[in-house]
C-alpha cells in the first residue's frame, strides 16, 4: 500500500509574514518558522519508488514553495477558492507544463472555476493573435475525485464551507482535512473521525471571514 505525505508549503495570511515593510507583528523574526508564505498544501503518494504529486492552490509564493520542496512535476492542482492569495501564482505552472510536456489538469468548484477562467483564460485557451499555447485543462471539482499518478491514485472528498460571503472547498484525503480559509462549518458530519485537521486560525480577535483562535479551538472540540 502506498504512503501518503502531506507537506504544508505555506500557512501565512494573505499578506504573508513578514508583511511588506518588515512588519512581523508579534512574531519573533529570529525564529525561521515565523517566515510564512501564503497557504498551500502538497499531497503526495509514494509507491515502488514512484510518486503522485497534487498541489492545493497556487499562491503568489508558489514558485519558491515548489523549489523548496524540490517539485518540478505535478499530476493535478486543486483549488479551494478564488482569492488572490490562493490563486495568483497560476502562471508559474507554465514551467511545470514545460517540464512534463503536457497540459496540467486543474480542479475547481463552479464558482471558483468561473473566476479563474475570467481572470486567467489565456492559460486554458489561446487568445486570438497570441503565439502561446494553453497550459491547463479545467475540470469540475466533484464531491469525490480520484487523481492518478505514477505513485498510485489519491482519493479526495470535497465539501463546501463558508469563508465570509463566499464558499470554499474543504479538501479531505482519508482522515486528513484541509480548510485553510473558513468562517463556519455547515455540516458536522464531515468532522467526524478525523486524524488531522489543518485548520484556519487567523488571529486572536474575531474576523468576519476567518475563524479566530477561540473559534478554531471550539470547532476542534465539536
Amino acid at each position: 500500500m502506498g504512503e501518503l505525505r502531506f507537506t504544508i508549503l505555506g500557512c501565512g495570511s494573505s499578506g504573508g509574514v513578514p508583511r511588506l515593510g518588515g512588519h512581523w507583528g508579534n512574531c519573533d523574526p529570529n525564529n525561521v518558522k515565523n517566515f510564512r508564505k501564503r497557504c498551500s498544501l502538497l499531497i503526495q503518494r509514494f509507491e515502488n519508488n514512484n510518486v503522485t504529486n497534487v498541489l492545493i492552490d497556487t499562491t503568489p509564493d508558489m514558485r519558491q514553495q515548489l523549489l523548496d520542496a524540490k517539485i518540478g512535476k505535478l499530476d493535478a492542482v486543486i483549488y479551494t477558492h478564488e482569492h488572490a492569495d490562493h490563486l495568483h501564482g497560476l502562471d508559474d505552472l507554465r514551467m511545470i507544463v514545460i517540464n512534463m510536456q503536457k497540459r496540467l489538469p486543474v480542479f475547481a468548484s463552479k464558482q471558483t472555476k468561473n473566476s479563474i477562467l475570467e481572470r486567467f483564460g489565456y492559460a486554458f485557451k489561446t487568445p486570438k493573435g497570441s503565439p502561446y499555447p494553453p497550459i491547463l485543462d479545467m475540470n469540475d471539482l466533484t464531491e469525490t475525485l480520484e487523481i492518478q499518478g505514477a505513485g498510485g491514485p489519491i482519493k479526495f472528498t470535497s465539501f463546501d464551507v463558508d469563508h465570509g460571503n463566499i464558499l470554499v472547498s474543504a479538501i479531505k484525503v482519508n482522515n486528513v482535512l484541509y480548510t485553510p480559509d473558513i468562517s463556519t462549518v455547515r455540516n458536522d458530519t464531515e468532522l467526524r473521525d478525523l486524524d488531522y485537521w489543518i485548520l484556519d486560525s487567523l488571529r486572536y480577535k474575531p474576523h468576519p471571514s476567518h475563524v479566530n483562535l477561540e473559534q478554531a479551538l471550539g470547532l476542534i472540540d465539536r
